[in-house]
């Protein structure tokens, strides 16, 4: 009989950011880190005889939480990743509902028919997820196992040790960052003791059986809600908005004849108007830098969570283009912004006072 501990990855950037991130690296956030902390302690004294996890950073990152302190190596396994979703990768969720509604709604759902260029389908992941799990499981017979991995693909493997068809693969809730399910495989065969059990979070949600409610059921008016997209200002019609936020901002507005394009974003909710991000490319591009000379929210959508998705848009951004460190400036008398910038990583840099920096560079 072999034990499996299948965790979910701790809070990463897409997340954070309403981004698809799926095969797309990113890292795990502040939260993140936080949360694989009170993992570390809910696992402190369970003995584990391996650790495997998939090869994307957030899962590796949250693997850390055992392996470090177990002092057992990593053992890294691409059938663990999540979904593959092609196309899709890195585009924010705001997008992908305005462009692909019906698509989106079909992923949600979990539909074995869902398919994207480039992407995987859900049986193609609940194929390899068993696979990969099977594997591990003949590997360490009488051994405990701790595996990390990731919200679909963990939703893929339950629904297959479990009995359901692919179809009913959305009747199991998504569960929380670094939810943890508990399997037991002897035979070739897997039982699920529990799944979904967050409590080290404080949280005494867990789930034995499945729901009769899909979770996908809120997930396009949870997005109508707060998923952002972002594209170029169209000029002459949205200078006003533009200007009133550089105003606000006390920011010099750009040169529109000079400006590239895709410098001057216009973010939006739905198709309201409710932020301004604004870069440029080429400030101490030599330096592995990428500079925000505006990011500012409409004074009604100020502190309700969005501007991180303009932040971590533009750091996706300055990211594929090799930066590595993200500056802006922040004025004397912005304090809320200051705060914001603060609590997601940006330090003061050193001798400029009014400027900050946060290192947004890939490493575990």
């Amino acid at each position: 009989m072999t034990t499996i501990y299948l965790i979910r990855h701790g809070q990463a950037e897409g997340n954070l950011y309403r981004r698809c991130h799926s095969w797309h690296n990113g890292l795990l956030t502040s939260k993140g880190r936080e949360q694989v902390k009170a993992l570390e302690q809910r696992f402190q004294d369970v003995h584990f005889d391996a650790v495997y996890s998939s090869d994307l950073y957030r899962a590796m990152s949250t693997a850390g939480a055992i392996y470090r302190s177990h002092d057992l190596p990593l053992r890294v396994d691409p059938g663990l990743r999540e979904i593959g979703a092609g196309v899709w990768e890195d585009v924010p969720w705001g997008q992908l509902l305005h462009d692909h509604r019906e698509s989106l709604a079909a992923f949600l759902a979990c539909d074995p028919g869902w398919q994207v260029e480039g992407s995987e389908t859900f049986p193609q992941v609940r194929q390899r997820m068993t696979a990969s799990l099977t594997r591990i499981a003949t590997a360490h017979p009488g051994q405990t196992v701790a595996v990390t991995s990731h919200g679909c693909a963990i939703r893929a493997a339950l629904s297959a040790f479990l009995g359901m068809d692919a179809a009913s693969m959305s009747q199991i809730p998504l569960s929380n960052n670094t939810g943890v399910a508990k399997l037991i495989s002897e035979n070739g065969s897997f039982q699920v003791e529990y799944y979904n059990d967050d409590g080290h979070l404080g949280s005494s949600e867990r789930w034995r059986y499945p729901t009769a409610q899909s979770n996908a059921a809120s997930g396009i008016p949870g997005m109508e809600r707060n998923a952002l997209r972002h594209r170029p200002l169209i000029l002459p019609q949205e200078e006003e908005f533009y200007l009133s936020a550089c105003r606000e901002a006390g920011v010099e507005p750009y040169n529109f004849l000079l400006s590239e394009p895709d410098n001057l974003l216009l973010s939006l909710l739905g198709d309201r108007p409710v932020g301004v991000l604004q870069m440029d490319r080429t400030r101490e591009a030599e330096q592995g830098a990428g500079w925000i000379t505006l990011l500012w929210m409409a004074p009604e959508f100020q502190g309700k969570g969005l501007g991180i998705q303009l932040l971590g848009h533009a750091i996706c951004t300055y990211r594929a283009l090799g930066r590595q460190i993200l500056r802006l400036s922040c004025p004397p008398g912005h304090q809320r912004f200051r705060q914001f910038c603060l609590t997601h990583g940006f330090t003061e840099a050193d001798g400029q006072p009014d400027v900050l920096e946060a290192y947004i560079g890939l490493e575990l």
